[in-house]
């Protein structure tokens, strides 16, 4: 029974931990030991890079909301790099860029939105690459604002606030989403971010890294940063926009799509290698037990219930009462606590997934956000 009772606090106390514990915590180091960024209003010469797989539907939305962008029009340059496209995306992309030279395409063999960006940033020559997805709009200003935080010669990589807009349905990512990029926030004014996102981001040139085509640009450049001495910082004032998936359900599929590529480089990306003491914390408390939230629910009820049966105590008692009840309120209510429910089973889900087949490098755009 004791090995049971230190199994059971354990992984409540990791859960407790990579949800509250560590925010609240990252929040209080940020608070008396902040590391501020030396930004500067430069317009350093730019390429911004958008991967598409059969975006006809928003490719000319996205092309016009880049080129009014209030950059300095002889420092920009905007690269669609098409991943074999099927539908009308490279059409219409040569169509803008017949008329507007800052516009070119690249066509791509399927290989994966990672190995498209690899090609553009081949070709391109800008000091600074910045990526963004297809279905996104920046704010006018979000490109400076995106860049300024280069002029510190310390920063290699920054990430800007995807704002997810209101839609119909029951998904619940906005919550998560506001309470995620509220931590970006802390981890960034201590040192460097654990997490990016593909709506709006850029990289010193001079520090762009090619990695595995299956991991994706979102975990595994801010680590990479980190591990070669520099930093991956957050600009809460870089906006970008992108319309979330409708329903819990298609919410779910998404992020079963999205931890496969997350277990991927937990297990195979040399994560840990490398890093400096409070970073490796960050990564561990954000990443890896956030990725096995559903693993350790498992294992917290599987031992609740043992204990229980072997009659452990009360407590023992109420907290598989909670556990249960919580369950029931997911099943019959389409909120918050399904959503929660869904996603942490996406991570077991995700992983069962990666070890029976692995992950492929290609993608399909996700359900409901064009």
């Amino acid at each position: 029974m004791i090995v049971l009772e230190v199994v059971f606090w354990v992984a409540l106390g990791a859960l407790v931990w990579t949800h509250a514990g560590y925010p609240l915590a990252t929040a209080l180091v940020a608070r008396v030991r902040r590391r501020p960024v030396r930004g500067a209003e430069e317009t350093p010469a730019v390429t911004v890079i958008v991967a598409a797989y059969n975006e006809e539907s928003v490719i000319e939305r996205r092309l016009e909301n880049l080129l009014a962008l209030d950059y300095p029009a002889d420092r920009l340059e905007i690269v669609v790099t098409s991943d074999a496209s099927e539908d009308r995306t490279d059409e219409l992309v040569e169509e803008v860029a017949a008329r507007e030279p800052r516009v070119r395409l690249i066509r791509c063999p399927r290989g994966g939105k990672v190995a498209a960006q690899d090609r553009a940033v081949r070709e391109t020559a800008g000091e600074i690459v910045a990526f963004s997805d297809a279905n996104a709009t920046w704010a006018p200003d979000t490109l400076t604002k995106l860049v300024r935080s280069f002029a510190d010669p310390e920063v290699a990589y920054v990430c800007g606030r995807l704002v997810l807009t209101d839609a119909a349905g029951s998904n619940r990512e906005g919550v998560y989403w506001r309470f995620e990029t509220w931590l970006r926030a802390q981890e960034s004014a201590v040192g460097s971010v654990t997490g990016g996102n593909g709506s709006v981001y850029a990289v010193r040139r001079s520090d762009y890294v090619e990695v595995d085509p299956r991991f994706g640009h979102d975990l595994s450049l801010p680590y990479l940063m980190v591990q070669r001495g520099r930093r991956a910082v957050y600009d809460p004032q870089a906006l970008a926009f992108e319309k979330p998936t409708p329903e819990i359900e298609t919410e779910y599929r998404r992020k079963v799509r999205m931890f496969e590529h997350c277990w991927l480089i937990v297990l195979r990306g040399k994560m840990l290698r490398r890093l400096p003491a409070g970073y490796l914390v960050e990564i561990v408390s954000h990443r890896h037990l956030r990725y096995g939230s559903g693993l350790l629910h498992l294992v917290v009820l599987g031992t609740n219930v043992a204990l229980v049966a072997l009659r452990a105590g009360l407590v023992y008692d109420v907290l598989l009462g909670c556990q249960l009840a919580f369950l029931v309120l997911a099943a019959v209510w389409r909120g918050l606590p399904r959503y929660y429910a869904l996603v942490t089973w996406a991570t077991v889900v995700s992983l069962w997934n990666y070890l029976r087949r692995g992950v492929p490098a290609t993608w399909d755009p996700a359900e409901g956000t064009r």
